[in-house]
């Protein structure tokens, strides 16, 4: 079951907001009149013809499409208007709870026998059976197969369960408070205390700045029955849901479901009004500046809220006006990224756009940056000194065409995958249709207007909107970070000086500098292809170049616009010195921030616009890799781009500085967080004893890496191209890969050597040893139990092994979650590595109350020895495989499986023709092997890991 937003995420969540429209959350302003359309701008904006929208009798809507991919397989979503806004104060956190409650017992599945079956038929809990909560409604997602017509009966069954026949009994209540109170407790911590504080103003005088959906811990341990039957039976009801229906089978069989279940469900006599709920203006600017020991980040928004409540789109003149509002928030985000970049960063991350809130019926102008402890007034100042800098000036031609380029070629790749988009990828537009009426006129559509329109949209449309934005009214300013003695606290008084100085201040008009238009200069002359080879099992072609470097490709039709790729070569930072090791690794991350061929990151930025392609090379531990992917149309690109990382990459110590500012300014206080403290002082234990061990990556570590030494690093690994093995998989033209990969790879330098890696003669902790971590006043803890160590890698071993964690996965939720409820989540995982040596790993870990962690650290293993001395259970056995089966069916139709597949079997020198073996290996999987690899795996000891807080 998903967590209602955490915290961190809720605010993320605020200020990147919903997607609603190509990757832009858009909302209106005021319209400008002096627009030249092309339309009748008062048509409105029709509806995808592709869906099947109804409304039955009873008032409860319904959305179908029919979706090919994946094949026999349906999206299933109950959608609830109905969230923590509309909690009576005796229900603070009941409407998350009662998702909970929803899979713990309704008329036709008992408690746990909701779960039992899904898993039964491949459904994951967690993984693919979720619900989420917000605050103004709750979704239900349950995928299931199509191709069984009882499978298909049974998930409409559940969905309608879900809908009016939940239980609720007092027992299965009381059962569930502990699960709930230990996702209320993971959400706990400096950003949740934090926001508590700032709330207030950010949704000043509204009721959302006080129905959080986890509600508060009081009333979860007290609360009433009939308080959550009562939240069930006012707002679960048909005119208040939504039935979508998205998958691999007809539209009539659907609707029939659809029909049968949710026709006869009754509304209340006398239902209470589903009020809406508003944010009220105000006329003074807010500030909220928040500190805690314990804040990880230094964070700065501000937020321009508008003076009318939002709206969605109607109109072909609103639609358009939401173009413009695209192409703004590409522009300024395309600044606030070449700001980034710069030598002397003003912030780690920044952006602005214009959109949605917590509240559905408020929007705002809305700007953001991350920033180092002690920077956040000095981005606070640039974040504002853009926004008017835009206000005074506007934007540039040159800015305006390549942002147009960028947003047609994203709508354009959507376009023509559409009849290749899996269906969990399109049901949210159907969610936000029923619960904010945001139009869905369909890909189709959108494009083509895209297209008509974008020519007739003026620079000035686009300039005109931040007058629209700024304004000294319904303003929020949030700064949030550390609170350390070394960091001199901002104070209001600073905040609201700067506000002023900001607008008087004399601003400069941005400059855009024109760049090449052409990537490559020089070229070497072309290399030539010197054998082929097929497989004609997998549909793969191997072509074997003249400089020694091979390129695997496999044509498929799984995607239309997509092409991925990847390649490495073995060697890597194995073979440096252990000081060379140690004064690099925290540079090579930051060598191709300095661009390549002479052009800089920002530069590339441009040259790429209206291209969908990345590159991106690496210095790993025993590799040297690069991958990337494209469109078709973007192909050379892809190639041209990988040629010059090989031989162009630039050397810029302005632009070096900038990257370890930045890495400088996102660490600096990270291991203030207990979570991540943790982490560190465990992985030191486990780790430590390694002479290549470099721990976290602190600012003076940072300060000390060695940019000479890595460039000279990075151009010994990629100077020999003739032991690297390409992979490319995706809708790939087949004279074209030829036609470049003799252009752009076979003429790479090569010395003719093949390289392995070197072997380090350390090896991590393994055996019987505890590690305890006490950090952090909030009281929540975690538990990490690892068994590990050296072995001779068997293939076999390592499936089962993985498959044991998966079973064992299975007991822990039931265990630990279902019959104890100490824990929210829990989960295990093991596999066996053949590269470089041979060494197994299992783990087990959870969060729980400090009081727990004793009790279901021996509840866990317990598990683990009925399994070793018992095996599985046939029935969980028959779980995993089913699920394994569904999940394969699904990675044999994407690219991505594809490329990791063929990468691996040469990378692990492993038979990729297996893979047409694999149905074989599943149903031969017994009882006796997993039993077997966990007497083998899991007897010599563990290491226990235990973050507890301070006493």
């Amino acid at each position: 079951m998903k967590k209602s937003l955490s915290i961190f995420t809720m605010v993320l969540f605020v200020l990147t907001g919903t997607i609603k429209l190509n990757g832009q959350t858009v909302t209106k302003t005021s319209l400008k009149t002096s627009q030249t359309t092309t339309f009748n701008s008062a048509e409105k904006i029709p509806f995808n013809p592709e869906v099947k929208k109804g409304v039955l009798s009873n008032g409860l809507t319904y959305y179908i499409k029919n979706n090919g991919k994946p094949e026999n397989k349906v999206e299933l979503r109950l959608v609830v208007k109905a969230g923590s806004i509309l909690e009576d104060e005796d229900q603070r956190g009941l409407a998350h709870f009662m998702e909970h409650m929803n899979f713990n017992g309704t008329k036709n599945f008992k408690k746990n026998e909701l779960v039992d079956y899904l898993q039964s038929i491949g459904v994951k809990f967690g993984a693919h059976l979720n619900a989420y909560t917000s605050f103004d409604e709750t979704v239900y997602m349950l995928p299931i197969p199509s191709d069984d017509p009882e499978k298909l009966e049974k998930g409409f069954q559940i969905l309608e369960d879900w809908a009016h026949n939940a239980l609720l009994t007092e027992k299965d209540i009381d059962e569930e408070r502990g699960v709930v109170l230990e996702e209320f407790r993971l959400g706990q911590g400096a950003d949740e205390r934090m926001m508590q504080n700032y709330l207030p103003k950010l949704m000043y005088g509204s009721k959302y700045a006080e129905r959080l959906p986890i509600g508060t811990k009081e009333n979860l341990e007290n609360f009433d029955y009939e308080s959550l039957r009562s939240y069930y039976k006012d707002w679960y009801r048909p005119d208040l849901m939504a039935v979508i229906a998205v998958g691999d089978i007809d539209v009539e069989t659907l609707e029939k479901k659809i029909k049968s279940h949710f026709g006869g469900i009754e509304n209340p006599k006398s239902p209470k009004p589903r009020e809406i709920f508003y944010v009220p203006n105000h006329n003074e600017t807010f500030v909220a500046i928040e500190t805690d020991k314990e804040a990880s980040f230094s964070q700065v928004r501000v937020l321009f809220k508008d003076e009318s409540n939002s709206k969605e789109d109607e109109t072909l003149e609103e639609f358009r006006h939401s173009i413009v509002e695209s192409l703004f928030s590409q522009m300024i985000n395309n600044r606030l990224d070449e700001l980034r970049n710069s030598e002397n960063p003003p912030f780690v991350y920044g952006y602005s756009f214009h959109g949605g809130t917590w509240a559905d019926t408020k929007d705002a102008y809305q700007s953001f940056a991350m920033t180092s402890p002690d920077g956040q007034l000095k981005a606070l100042k640039v974040l504002l000194e853009e926004n008017e800098r835009v206000k005074k000036y506007g934007f540039g031609q040159g800015e305006f065409e390549r942002a147009k380029k960028d947003l047609i070629a994203r709508l354009e790749k959507s376009f023509k995958d559409k009849d290749k988009t899996e269906s969990n990828r399109v049901l949210g537009e159907y969610i936000r249709n029923f619960l904010v009426n945001e139009p869905m006129p369909g890909i189709e559509w959108e494009y083509n207007f895209h297209k008509e329109q974008l020519p007739t949209i003026k620079l000035d449309e686009v300039n005109q909107l931040i007058s629209d934005y700024i304004k000294d009214t319904n303003r929020v300013v949030v700064l949030t970070g550390p609170d350390k003695e070394d960091i001199k606290k901002v104070t209001e008084k600073e905040v609201r000086d700067l506000l002023e100085t900001v607008k008087n201040e004399d601003i400069k008009p941005y400059e855009d500098k024109e760049v090449a238009s052409s990537l490559i200069t020089n070229l070497p002359p072309k290399g030539s292809i010197v054998k082929e080879t097929q497989n004609n099992k997998l549909g793969t072609t191997t072509l074997t170049l003249s400089n020694g470097a091979t390129v695997t490709y496999k044509k498929t039709d799984f995607k239309n616009d997509e092409i991925l790729f990847d390649a490495f070569s073995f060697g890597g930072s194995s073979l440096y010195s252990d000081e060379d090791y140690l004064e690099t690794v925290f540079a090579n991350n930051g060598l191709t921030d300095a661009g390549v061929n002479g052009f800089s990151k920002v530069d590339l930025g441009k040259m790429m616009s209206g291209k969908i392609v990345s590159v991106r090379p690496r210095v790993g531990g025993i590799t040297e890799e690069i991958s990337g992917s494209s469109t078709p149309k973007d192909f050379e690109e892809l190639f041209q781009l990988t040629h010059l990382y090989f031989t162009a990459l630039n050397k810029d110590e302005k632009a070096f500085a900038s990257y370890i500012n930045k890495q400088k300014a996102f660490i600096g206080n990270m291991l203030s967080s207990p979570q991540f403290y943790f982490q560190d002082q465990y992985s030191k234990f486990v780790y430590g004893a390694n002479p290549r061990y470099s721990g976290f990556p602190t600012p003076e570590k940072l300060d000390q890496a060695n940019y000479d030494l890595a460039y000279q690093k990075y151009k010994e690994r990629f100077a020999n191209a003739g032991d690297f093995n390409f992979y490319f998989v995706g809708n790939i033209d087949e004279n074209k890969i030829k036609e470049y990969s003799e252009k752009y790879l076979a003429n790479l330098p090569s010395t003719g050597k093949e390289e392995t890696y070197k072997k380090t003669n350390f090896r991590p902790l393994s055996g019987s040893h505890t590690k305890i971590v006490e950090k952090g006043t909030d009281p929540k803890s975690s538990v990490r139990i690892v068994y590990q160590g050296e072995t001779t890698y068997d293939e076999k071993e390592d499936y089962a092994l993985s498959s044991l964690g998966e079973i064992l996965t299975i007991k822990l939720i039931e265990k630990l979650r279902e019959e104890e409820g100490g824990v929210y989540g829990v989960g295990a995982r093991g596999n066996i590595n053949k590269i470089p040596y041979g060494w197994y790993s299992f783990s087990i870990s959870f969060p729980c109350g400090p009081e727990n962690v004793e009790k279901l650290k021996n509840a866990a293993i317990a598990e683990v020895e009925k399994i070793v001395a018992n095996g599985p259970t046939e029935e969980d056995l028959a779980k995993v495989k089913e699920a394994q089966l569904l999940e394969r069916k699904e990675d044999l139709k994407e690219n991505r499986f594809w490329l990791r597949l063929l990468k691996n079997a040469d990378y692990e020198d492993k038979d990729a023709n297996k893979i047409l073996e694999y149905e074989k290996t599943v149903t031969n999987l017994s009882k006796s092997d997993i039993q077997n690899v966990a007497k083998k795996y899991l007897t010599k000891g563990y290491i226990l890991g235990i973050h507890n807080p301070e006493k």
